[in-house]
Order: C-alpha cells, then structure tokens, then sequence
C-alpha cells in the first residue's frame, strides 16, 4: 500500500516505473522509511519548487483510495499485546509517519480509539523522524520521569534513530520488512524482535527477545514506548501505522 502510493506519488512528478529515475526514486524512498512523506519527496525533490509538497498531497489520495479499496487490518497479535501491556500499567501510544487525517481513517477502520492512550504523528511535532521529538512527546505526555524508564520499538532506521536520540532505554527494532537486521543494528537498536507480540518480553523480569549487547536486562525500563507496525492492508503488502507505550502520570 505505501509502495503503490509512492510510486502514483512520483508519477505526478514525471517519475514513472520502468526508467532509471523511478528505479533511483524508489531506493531513496526505502531508504527514507519511517520519515513522513512530505519529508521524503523533500529528500527525492530537493529544489523547493513545490514538487514535495505536490507529491505528498498525491501521496494522500493514493492512501486513502488504497485504504478504501483493500481495508487495513491489525498485525495479528498486535491488540492483544496493546491490551496486555495495558493491563499491566503500561500506557500505550500509536506513532505513525502518516498525516493526521491519515492516522484517523487507520483507527476508524481499525477501532482503536479506546484501545490506545495516545495517537502522535509527524503534524504534531516540529520534526518528525529520526529526529527524538515524536518519542519525546509521547514520553512527556503520557508521565514518563525519566527517559532511561523507556522502551521504544520501530521497524525502520528512521524509526530506532528516534528511539535512540531521545534517550530510551531499550530500542528495539521489529523485523517485518522495514528495514534489514544490519541497518536496525547500525541505527542504534539495543533489541531484535520478529514481531510487535514480544514487546512485553523486553519490560522488566521478562526476557525472551534477542539482545545485541547494547543495553543490559537489568536495566529494562518501568515504562515503555514503542513505535512498530501494527496495521496492516487486508492485501499482503503492509502499511505504516505504528504503536507506542509507557508507564505512568498522563498530562493532558
């Protein structure tokens, strides 16, 4: 569904498959996943003529013509894990690289409204991913005292670079098709996981997922946020809605 909504994206621009622009286009777009789009036909656009911002409205419709043609669904165990970590006294909150608007059609369709503490995307920051500002404002919203009391969890680069910047303890990279185990590894990932079901294994006195050495079990946080993929079209192909969660007071 992102791939497909891309590629009607860039051709807008004149970039169409089976060229050699659309074939260097589309590695910049992987390359950038977990960015938002506008922020990645910036990337792809870079002359401030307009074009990243026409893309990205593009972009938008592409979105939401898919959703409205295949549906979305959620990765499977992914709301049995939102409500366990719930349970427990964690407070979850949904981060994504989609728009606002975006992000209200997925939990429409989805019926998340009451399962999730919070919902951030990149309209409601001064910078979206990889910079620390979508981590740090789930933290300061939902009461974290201190970012080591933290757990973050993001399928690509873009995604574990925010985790990482804004201090959380545990960092955790999901591999369902973001980005490769090398390039989790390399963007700061103190954790491997297969999927967003073994986030609670990574919460203290659990242990199961993979460690790369780079944060101690002994120092698991009291509090977690994560972002990982947790939605999915009804096709195979996945999308890029994302969770997150933690511990504590929740400011308004």
């Amino acid at each position: 569904m992102l791939e497909r909504a891309f590629t009607e994206a860039c051709a807008t621009q004149g970039i169409v498959p089976g060229t050699a622009a659309y074939a260097h286009h589309m590695v910049g777009v992987h390359q950038a996943r977990g960015q938002s789009a506008v922020d990645v036909f910036r990337g792809l656009f870079p002359d401030g003529d307009g074009r990243a911002e026409a893309a990205a409205l593009s972009f938008e419709r592409s979105f939401r013509t898919a959703m409205d043609r295949t549906g979305i669904s959620p990765v499977p165990g992914a709301e049995e894990t939102i409500t366990q970590l719930s349970d427990s006294g964690v407070r979850v909150c949904l981060i994504t690289s989609l728009s606002r608007r975006l992000l209200s059609l997925v939990l429409d369709a989805l019926g998340w409204w009451r399962l999730i503490d919070l919902t951030l995307c990149p309209d409601d920051v001064p910078r979206g991913c990889p910079w620390p500002d979508l981590a740090l404002t789930a933290m300061l919203r939902l009461g974290v005292e201190d970012v080591r009391a933290a757990a973050f969890v993001g399928s690509t680069a873009s995604e574990v670079e925010c985790g990482k910047r804004a201090g959380a303890a545990v960092v955790a990279g999901v591999l369902t098709g973001g980005h490769t185990s090398d390039r989790l590894r390399s963007a700061g990932a103190t954790h491997l996981i297969d999927g967003i079901t073994q986030l609670p294994d990574l919460l203290p006195g659990r242990s199961t997922a993979e460690d790369t050495g780079s944060a101690a079990r002994d120092s698991a946080p009291t509090a977690a946020a994560s972002s990982a993929t947790a939605a999915q079209p009804s096709s195979p192909a996945a999308s890029s809605a994302a969770p997150a969660a933690a511990r504590g007071r929740r400011y308004p």
